[in-house]
């Protein structure tokens, strides 16, 4: 069967080797609520759906409006197993008790690195901080270069990121971004991340200007959630 948890997921999980992320609006805070309890008893009131589906998280957007999704499979071929046999009648479900639900994209990932957090940390995450990071496109082999920039400049001044409790840096299976799911400690110790020189990333030294200025890079965006459930097999 299902069961429900308040657990962040493991984003280094061994085995996750197709994590996907997906997002949905569904247009306002009270919706957000009823999406979520929505998917929830829609997910418990049914068997665990794949042996390949190690866990599903739901969280709600900052904004009030939207919802993202992070799936962890051992394969693709797991999700398209689910795609073809379990997925509908969950859709259905939900959206008979929220209607009205628009599902914006759903991105395929590979984990390539992250900054773990400490052994002896044990803070939950007040805060999540999903940044894409968009690439010029001819530019795909460069992301892994990016990513080692970006580890390299939180080695480097850590003191500038103490409410930081992890980032994790995944490569779109499309070859046209990046995406970093961070850990923070709480929206306050964003926010002054947020307020110090650097335009928002880093401390503004040499080594975050690489970041910013890495030959290929098109943009950031960044968006702010709140894990809100997660589901996995009994």
């Amino acid at each position: 069967m299902t069961r429900r948890t308040d657990a962040h997921p493991d984003l280094t999980h061994p085995d996750a080797a197709a994590p996907f992320f997906s997002t949905w609006r569904v247009g306002t805070p009270e919706r957000q609520r009823a999406a979520v309890e929505a998917i929830a008893g829609t997910w418990e009131r049914r068997p665990w759906p794949a042996g390949g589906l190690l866990g599903y998280h739901v969280y709600t957007g900052r904004d009030g409006a939207t919802l993202m999704h992070y799936s962890q499979w051992a394969s693709e071929a797991d999700y398209e197993a689910f795609f073809k046999t379990r997925r509908q009648e969950r859709v259905d479900e939900i959206d008979t008790l929220v209607p009205g639900i628009e599902r914006l994209r759903l991105d395929r990932y590979r984990r390539y690195r992250s900054r773990e957090r400490a052994a002896d940390d044990t803070r939950v995450p007040g805060l999540i901080v999903v940044v894409r990071i968009d690439f010029e496109p001819d530019a795909a082999e460069r992301r892994t270069d990016w990513i080692g920039e970006v580890l390299q400049a939180l080695a480097g001044t850590p003191a500038d990121h103490r409410g930081l409790i992890s980032a994790h840096f995944h490569l779109s299976t499309d070859g046209t971004h990046v995406l970093n799911y961070a850990e923070w400690e709480s929206e306050q110790a964003y926010d002054a991340v947020l307020a110090a020189p650097g335009e928002g990333i880093g401390d503004g030294g040499e080594q975050w200007e690489r970041v910013r200025t890495y030959p290929g890079v098109k943009g950031f965006t960044g968006t702010r959630y709140q894990h809100a459930v997660g589901l996995l097999p009994e």
